[in-house]
């Protein structure tokens, strides 16, 4: 199992939202080992929230060799044509390290702001992907569709590779969702606030039938849980604290189910979810903590790595 790191772009309480905030968080990820840097998307939440392209193109020089990853961006939202631009500007200046996890979003309020039917957002998704290939590949057929075309657009300088970053796709695990990630995506993202163990084994024992109908190796297909929000602590008080007050107003799910599924608290109980995660077939994690959040990484890669049990 890898780790990457979601930037600290939600406010959870006390949040600075500065340059200096960002810089010392990627750094201390780069350093510590991490592989992986990722950017959420919004425009509108409940909380404030940092804007995530611009924020992941701020710290390239600070990432190393870290992926520069969005967990994810929304293409209905932004469009196909602006997120492809920006996105490929990023991988661009990073020297081909990014992979674009992309969503339909779940909140009305970010297609409200503009000006879109929210109703749309999977028959937009499912042709943003196209767009978005369509755009990255030089010399490829111009993507055509209800809502995008990609007809007379060229974006030079185009991303480094050929074939443009990968693009994954993100799904809570419904047959749905599993079937568009195995028709277009090259990676899954789940989510962890959405899912457990048994329920991302099930998703991706489903999956993997699914993706020999689309020309497409189950032992080769990446996946990935993000949004893991965490807090490690062995303070039993400050555990409860930082879940009622800094996760549970912010996130829409019950009490009982966030506790559940996210690990806030010592670093065994860390330990012993993402084992469980593993066991399950999970290959990579992108951990957010949602406090102190330079520390918590520090804390994360020097009491929770050591404890995992491998999968056998």
């Amino acid at each position: 199992m890898e780790f990457g790191a979601h930037l600290p772009l939600m406010d959870f309480g006390g949040h600075p939202y500065t340059f200096d905030h960002l810089v010392e968080y990627t750094t201390t990820a780069a350093e510590l080992g991490f592989d992986a840097l990722s950017a959420n998307d919004h425009l509108v939440f409940p909380a404030p929230w940092l804007d995530g392209p611009s924020a992941l193109a701020s710290v390239i020089g600070y990432s190393g060799s870290m992926r520069l990853a969005t967990t994810v961006a929304l293409p209905g939202v932004r469009g196909p044509v602006p997120l492809a631009k920006t996105l490929g500007a990023i991988d661009r200046l990073s020297g081909g390290r990014v992979m674009v996890g992309v969503g339909p979003g779940s909140s009305p309020l970010d297609y409200d702001a503009v000006g879109l039917d929210f109703d749309d957002r999977w028959a937009r998704l499912d042709e943003s992907v196209n767009a978005l290939r369509s755009l990255w590949r030089a010399g490829t057929q111009p993507f055509k569709g209800r809502f995008y075309t990609t007809e007379g657009v060229e974006l030079d300088p185009h991303p480094v590779h050929p074939e443009g970053p990968p693009i994954w796709i993100g799904s809570w695990g419904s047959d749905v969702g599993l079937r568009r990630v195995a028709r277009l995506a090259d990676g899954w993202l789940a989510s962890a606030y959405n899912t457990t163990p048994a329920l991302f084994a099930d998703a991706w024992t489903k999956l993997c039938d699914l993706l020999p109908e689309y020309g497409k190796d189950p032992a080769t297909f990446p996946n990935s849980v993000a949004t893991m929000w965490c807090y490690i602590t062995d303070n039993r008080r400050e555990a409860d604290r930082v879940m009622t007050e800094r996760i549970v107003p912010l996130i829409h799910r019950p009490e009982e189910m966030l506790r559940e599924r996210l690990p806030v608290g010592p670093a065994e109980l860390f330990a012993e979810k993402l084992s469980e995660f593993a066991h399950a077939g999970v290959q990579h994690v992108f951990i957010w903590p949602v406090a102190d959040e330079a520390r918590q990484l520090e804390l994360f890669w020097a009491t929770v790595r050591p404890l995992l049990v491998k999968p056998s």
